[in-house]
């Protein structure tokens, strides 16, 4: 089976989701960054799947950074270099036999140049969506799981633990019984 890789386009996500675009419309970049950062590794534990995101360097000027956060691979571009060609020199550099990358951006020139390049394409909103049926079938999980957890327990902790060492005797008996030939 190939290695599952997800490039995301950090600020295309970021002006496709609403209320990450409502943080940076008002000035709050960093907090959208970091939202987006935090739903990214939400996803990744839930898929186990590998995350690079990119930056512009637009927003934040300087030398290209790239680091692990969030259990994530994050990077913004040199000044000189968009996301998009960072991302497709990416994107050439990683779709090999072992991986299988997909591409999170809504730019449509974008989209066809990793989709020429045998990457799979999503765009924002659909990646959005599909973060929405994650954390669902989170919360359907965690329900059903709480919904088997016993509610009222009749016994106080010490009586569980005599009912246990109880329950562990019978057993090694039980045991011993077979071992004899009974």
């Amino acid at each position: 089976m190939r290695h599952q890789i997800l490039i995301v386009d950090g600020y295309n996500v970021i002006g496709a989701w609403p209320d990450l675009t409502a943080l940076k419309e008002s000035g709050h970049f960093d907090q959208a960054r970091d939202k987006l950062l935090d739903t990214l590794s939400e996803y990744r534990k839930f898929t186990g799947i590998r995350i690079l995101v990119i930056f512009d360097a637009m927003y934040v000027p300087g030398v290209k950074e790239s680091y692990k956060k969030w259990d994530l691979e994050v990077t913004f571009t040199p000044e000189d270099e968009t996301a998009d060609s960072y991302i497709e020199h990416l994107t050439q550099e990683l779709n090999t036999p072992l991986n299988q990358v997909t591409v999170v951006t809504s730019d449509q020139a974008e989209q066809w140049t990793v989709f020429s390049r045998g990457a799979l394409r999503i765009s924002s909103p659909e990646f959005g969506r599909e973060i929405r049926r994650m954390r669902d079938q989170l919360h359907a999980d965690s329900k059903r799981f709480a919904d088997m957890t016993p509610r009222n327990v009749p016994w106080r902790p010490d009586q569980m633990l005599s009912l246990g060492s109880f329950l562990k005797k019978l057993i090694d008996k039980h045991d011993q019984d077979n071992n004899d030939g009974h």
